[in-house]
């Protein structure tokens, strides 16, 4: 799997997309079957009931050969009743049998598309950050809903019907032979003609099926897009032409390839359909003649026509619902290709365990970093400092600076290209990244507030935390007294990205979370950047509280955030450029020194 260079989704050049040795078979489908087998019992009734539904089918065209030859004469009225009552009887039983298909066929589409749906999702909470840089979100989502649903139709219901009428064709097929073996070469014949173009018309559905999933995708993708940005949007009153180029770059670029795939599948269904009973009528005729030289009874030409018809039919149905497994095919193909990238950042075999009790102790030792989709621009350059447990560093310079890129080396989001980082005396890549995360608590720039309720947007900080915990988080964030005015409280539903708060409040939701943490070192990234001046004064209260005996790196760009820090650090262009405290930076006339006259002077104005 590779991404693209300029970020925008998948590498079409590199990535296993589909192409014409690819589209011969329908191989992506046998990655469900893993899937199946989880639930081999209830799979194992759906073919057992399908296999009952079709052999009481094939039954009756028996029963209408013996009442045919037999007649209706006085004679054979008790043999005709006897027929009727066994009938009424197989009709029972096939109507038990297919109900039962039917419900244990669907349940377990729907219990494999949720298992996906979970594995799928499980995988992207793991995959590494580069990932989700070189692929839309949009994109994502689509492979996450409309792929699976496509997978779900055929699972639950195309294979259902594919399988049903299989038995039926091969049943039907097997027992002509046994009717009428001359008529029966006729039709054997004329099968070729009548798969070929089923096979080579798949191939052109699974292809055009895919290109419309795609499609679809990059439509949720500029929806997605659009529709978290919609103040924006409005602001500059870009509806229209917003809304236009959804419906002409998206919807109808989506609209068009879906009625490809469709034109085909109407196509091959037309072709099918009429080989198939062109066929029969050519039999039929034979037959006829057949019956008229004595060579067979009436009642079992009648019974080959009937086993002709199941066997077409069953042909015809599978020429349908083949379509629809071809481009679930395509779907299931997109979900697998998440499901084989590899995370660029994981565990090693034997990953190294962390001291305890943590310290918070962390180290750059000659770090050179770039990120992948930039591969050729050093975004950090030789860097080298060491912080201490229980100290107190400020990161300050100009924006793109590298500040933020130390964060998500710290967090482990990305690997340096040389050099090494230490936690603890830990090297990163010697330990778990998970065991790593969980002793640190970040508040990032752009406070993350999810659309649920305040009290589980704090937990998230940790799970396991009390009522009580979470309140006083609040309390120390200075989030309690607002959040009390709250409709609901602790349980008001703060919306998508939590819309119905101010900047400020998202804020101290997000520092409340990091305090409910109580991790060893906290990664500050402007964390007062969006609070008033009365509320950044409580919260930087909290934080120097918060702050005692635990590791803290401050990223301000407002200097005032870093004057009461124990040492800071001035990057630019990706290298330590000055190193000191606020009173010796600010007289050594250095870049520190400029950027605090800039602001001051800023704000005196």
């Amino acid at each position: 799997m590779s991404y693209s260079s300029d970020g925008r989704g998948l590498d079409v050049a590199n990535a296993p997309v589909p192409d014409e040795r690819r589209a011969l078979n329908l191989r992506p489908l046998a990655g469900l079957v893993p899937y199946i087998a989880r639930y081999r019992g209830r799979a194992a009734a759906a073919f057992a009931s399908l296999i009952v539904a079709s052999l009481t089918t094939l039954i009756v065209p028996v029963a209408v050969r013996r009442m045919i030859d037999f007649g209706f004469s006085d004679k054979a009225a008790q043999l005709i009743d006897s027929y009727f009552a066994v009938m009424l009887l197989v009709v029972a039983v096939l109507a038990v049998s297919s109900a039962l298909r039917f419900y244990l066929v669907t349940t377990l589409g729907e219990r494999i598309v949720a298992d996906l749906r979970s594995d799928v999702f499980a995988h992207l909470t793991r995959l590494s950050p580069a990932y989700f840089d070189a692929t839309r979100t949009g994109e994502i989502v689509s492979r996450l809903t409309a792929d699976t649903t496509q997978i779900k139709s055929a699972v639950g219901a195309s294979v259902s019907i594919a399988l049903r009428n299989l038995v039926l064709f091969l049943g039907g097929a097997g027992m002509m032979v046994v009717t009428s073996p001359r008529l029966s070469l006729f039709v054997l014949g004329a099968i070729p003609v009548i798969v070929l173009p089923l096979v080579g018309f798949g191939r052109a559905v699974r292809r055009r099926g895919r290109a419309a999933q795609d499609t679809l995708a990059n439509a949720s993708g500029y929806a997605n897009e659009l529709i978290g940005a919609m103040r924006t949007v409005q602001a500059f009153t870009s509806e229209k032409p917003a809304g236009s180029r959804f419906t002409a770059a998206a919807v109808e670029q989506a609209y068009a390839a879906a009625c490809g795939a469709t034109k085909v599948r109407a196509v091959l269904t037309a072709v099918v359909i009429f080989l198939v009973f062109a066929s029969i009528v050519i039999v039929l005729w034979v037959g006829a003649q057949d019956v008229l030289a004595g060579d067979i009874t009436p009642g079992r030409l009648s019974q080959f026509v009937l086993y002709a018809v199941f066997a077409a039919g069953g042909l015809g149905e599978l020429s349908q619902v083949w379509g629809e497994i071809s481009q679930a095919s395509g779907a299931a193909e997109r979900l697998f290709e998440i499901l084989k990238v590899e995370p660029q950042i994981k565990s090693p075999a034997r990953p190294v365990a962390l001291p305890l009790p943590a310290n918070g102790d962390v180290a750059f030792h000659h770090v050179n970093f770039s990120y992948p989709g930039r591969p050729n621009v050093p975004v950090l350059e030789n860097l080298s400092f060491h912080v201490r447990s229980g100290e107190k560093l400020a990161l300050v310079g100009p924006s793109g600076a590298g500040k933020s890129t130390i964060f998500q080396l710290i967090l482990r989001f990305y690997d340096p290209a040389s050099g090494n980082i230490t936690f603890d005396g830990v090297r990163l890549t010697d330990a778990d990244p998970a065991a790593l995360r969980s002793r640190i608590a970040l508040v990032p720039q752009d406070s993350i507030v999810f659309a649920t309720s305040v009290h589980d947007n704090i937990q998230f900080g940790r799970p396991d935390a009390t009522e009580a915990e979470i309140e006083k988080a609040a309390e120390a964030a200075h989030a309690a007294e607002f959040v009390r005015r709250l409709p609901l409280g602790f349980e008001t539903p703060l919306g998508e990205r939590g819309v119905t708060l101010s900047g400020g409040q998202r804020q101290r939701i997000a520092i409340a979370r990091a305090i409910l943490r109580k991790a060893p070192l906290l990664l500050l990234d402007e964390a007062t950047s969006s609070l008033d001046s009365e509320s950044e004064t409580l919260v930087q209260q909290a934080l120097k509280r918060l702050m005692l005996n635990r590791t803290s790196i401050v990223i301000a760009h407002r200097l005032a955030t870093v004057q009461s820090c124990d040492r800071i650090l001035v990057i630019d262009n990706g290298r330590i450029v000055e190193e000191g405290t606020h009173a010796s930076l600010a007289s050594a006339g250095g870049l520190y020194a400029r950027l605090a006259k800039l602001q001051f002077e800023m704000g005196a104005a």
